[in-house]
């Protein structure tokens, strides 16, 4: 969340980073903003003033006989008017929480460094790893080669469950199985991650701290609504991100023991209302799929090195595994609404000819902190101040075990299994079950 005082008194220039986004962003600073941020203005003023007044009454009593008429009368005057004092901080105070509710709305503000842009067209290639493999055949889709193996059975799984979920048997159990673990031990043994192993349902306060709720609602399930007995909702996690981050909500941390660094492995849920007859066929978009983030707390002046880092990090996943990706700078229009910069690592899929999406490294600067109150203290007995949030994917399983099955499929319809995977795998080769 923006600083709602910070807004309210930068409009402008606030609307006009927005703008970058998208004019339905900028318009998120609408006429009941508008309104509100002037109330506020009056409000303060107000009391302002009822202060000055109370102060100079003081002081002209102070110099009055203390047994006198006028004393008394002033004293009155002083009751009334400290009531009214109390009745504008009182309106003033329910206007500063419009206000933040309002903000709260509002998405993060793009990074200078962000490229202008609507959409994905106008993305930046920063950088290529690896080379597109080749095939003296026509290479196969994921779906083909996992059902053709015998190690994904959709059919099944929409037998259990509906549409987008799938089965995965023997090989491809193992599969996913073996890339969690080779993840997860490269973000702990080699590059400094704390493993954490989460909660995968969360409180409604926890997604409005990563900034989920509440204007991605339909997009969560719910898994249970408040009641008499306990006053929140709860839902199934979306991605790590949302437990990981809010395990310092509330909390003042010493400079000292920054950067925070931790891995989680989750399975994650999400509705994906509003993609109908998209990625409607494999494992690309389902409501339940498993990965491994990473998540970054850090502080202001060291934010922007160490997404870098993170990125980098999550680089590494891709190399370790021999997997052709490109790294891709989103521009203003095609970010999340909460993040304030993304690296998109978009993985090569033969059967399509495209680069497709497996992780996003995204610095989301001091917005998820404010949310959820997440601050550290710069020095011993310092104030207290926002630190800067970070994560990514460091993989999505289920999209990397769909360009391991692509990049690495034989002409016979088996899938060699990449090096840093055999020892997690027991075998090199996958000819089915």
């Amino acid at each position: 969340m923006l600083d709602p005082r910070y807004v309210a008194e930068h409009v402008d220039e606030v609307r006009a980073a927005l703008g970058r986004r998208s004019p339905a962003a900028a318009a998120s600073l609408g006429d009941d903003f508008a309104e509100t941020v002037r109330a506020r203005r009056a409000a303060v003023q107000e009391v302002e003033g009822l202060l000055q007044q109370r102060n100079a009454e003081s002081e002209a009593m102070a110099k009055l006989d203390k047994k006198s008429t006028d004393f008394a009368e002033k004293r009155e005057a002083l009751k009334a008017l400290g009531t009214r004092i109390k009745e504008g901080e009182h309106k003033l105070g329910e206007l500063e929480k419009k206000l933040a509710e309002l903000v709260a709305a509002v998405p993060n503000l793009p990074d200078p460094s962000v490229p202008d842009g609507a959409d994905e067209t106008a993305n930046v290639v920063v950088r290529a790893w690896g080379t597109k493999p080749e095939f003296s055949f026509t290479p196969k889709a994921h779906w083909d080669i996992g059902t053709g193996l015998g190690i994904l059975d959709f059919d099944r799984a929409a037998k259990l469950s509906g549409s987008r979920f799938t089965v995965l048997f023997g090989a491809g159990a193992r599969l996913e199985r073996a890339l969690i673990n080779f993840m997860l031990d490269l973000h702990t043994r080699e590059q400094g991650y704390v493993e954490v192993l989460p909660p995968f349902m969360v409180k409604d306060s926890a997604l409005f701290g990563t900034g989920q709720l509440p204007k991605f609602e339909e997009d969560l399930f719910k898994i249970e609504r408040r009641s008499a007995e306990r006053n929140y909702d709860l839902y199934l996690i979306p991605t790590a991100e949302v437990p990981v981050t809010n395990l310092h909500a509330d909390e003042i941390l010493e400079a000292a023991s920054l950067p925070i660094a931790y891995a989680a492995y989750t399975p994650c849920f999400r509705a994906e209302a509003g993609s109908h007859g998209r990625d409607v066929r494999g494992l690309v978009r389902q409501h339940q799929f498993d990965k491994v983030e990473i998540v970054r707390f850090t502080t202001p002046e060291t934010s922007s090195a160490q997404h870098e880092l993170l990125t980098s990090h999550a680089e590494e996943v891709l190399k370790r595994l021999g997997l052709h990706f490109r790294t891709s700078l989103l521009c203003a229009g095609d970010m999340g609404a909460i993040s304030q910069k993304t690296y998109d690592l978009e993985v090569w899929l033969p059967s399509q000819g495209v680069y497709r999406e497996i992780s996003s490294c995204s610095n989301f600067g001091e917005y998820q902190a404010r949310r959820a109150q997440i601050r550290y203290r710069p020095e011993p007995k310092g104030k207290p101040r926002l630190l800067h949030t970070l994560n990514g994917s460091g993989l999505a399983v289920g999209r990397t075990l769909i360009a391991v099955l692509e990049q690495y499929q034989q002409a016979d319809g088996s899938v060699v299994v990449p090096e840093a995977l055999r020892p997690f795998m027991g075998c090199e080769v996958i000819r089915g079950r």
